[in-house]
């Protein structure tokens, strides 16, 4: 690949890694309900839940596609399920040990958040784009596997520092929120656009 070219994916993995979207959303919560140190396995198993992602399609892309409906329509159904229990977990982040008997929220761990890139059409649609704008039509003589791999560790680069200005973030506004209350509210308001952002990617795949 040409340095031009990696250069220009550069941006385009910036902008996949900082748009809102459900994993940012989940990261946002995370920072603002237990801080950095808490949320860095949730981090880190978003970040390689994209890289894996990347490297299932790129390496092997012709089997993905080959796949039957039923799989991605299964894929989807999956991914509502888990968003949904996602958003309930989130909803419940500041609830404090003893309330109503109810222990303390716990953040979302690392194979939690591995799990949920596996299933995120969101993550897969990135890999798609990504394999087929640099790694399936570059003809510059080298090998899909040799582009793929540097592809993956270009993005894995620039999306660990993008996605953690959302921890960061989580972190600013926890100091804003002040309040468990106010708190409360803002994870239901992230639980809330988990959802709306799954409704379309459901329907979608029922009708």
């Amino acid at each position: 690949m040409t340095l031009d070219l990696v250069l220009a994916f550069v941006g385009v993995a910036f902008h996949a890694s900082i748009a809102p979207g459900p994993s940012n959303f989940l990261l946002l919560a995370s920072g603002a309900n237990f801080g950095l140190r808490r949320s860095l396995p949730l981090f880190l198993g978003i970040s390689l839940g994209f890289l894996i992602v990347i490297l299932v399609f790129g390496l092997g892309f012709e089997r993905v596609f080959g796949a039957p409906p039923a799989v991605f329509i299964t894929l989807k159904v999956i991914c509502a399920g888990y968003v949904l229990w996602l958003a309930w977990k989130v909803a419940r982040s500041a609830v404090p040990e003893g309330d109503a008997g109810t222990p303390a929220a716990r953040p979302i761990s690392f194979l939690q958040a591995l799990g949920f890139q596996m299933v995120n059409p969101a993550a897969w649609l990135v890999g798609f784009i990504i394999v087929v704008s640099y790694a399936a039509g570059e003809s510059s003589g080298d090998s899909i596997v040799s582009r793929v791999l540097l592809l993956t560790a270009v993005f894995g680069a620039v999306n660990l520092p993008s996605i953690g200005l959302w921890v960061m973030l989580g972190m600013g506004l926890r100091r804003l929120l002040g309040d468990a209350g106010k708190l409360r509210i803002f994870n239901i308001v992230i639980a809330l656009l988990l959802v709306v952002w799954m409704v379309p990617s459901l329907l979608g795949a029922v009708f």
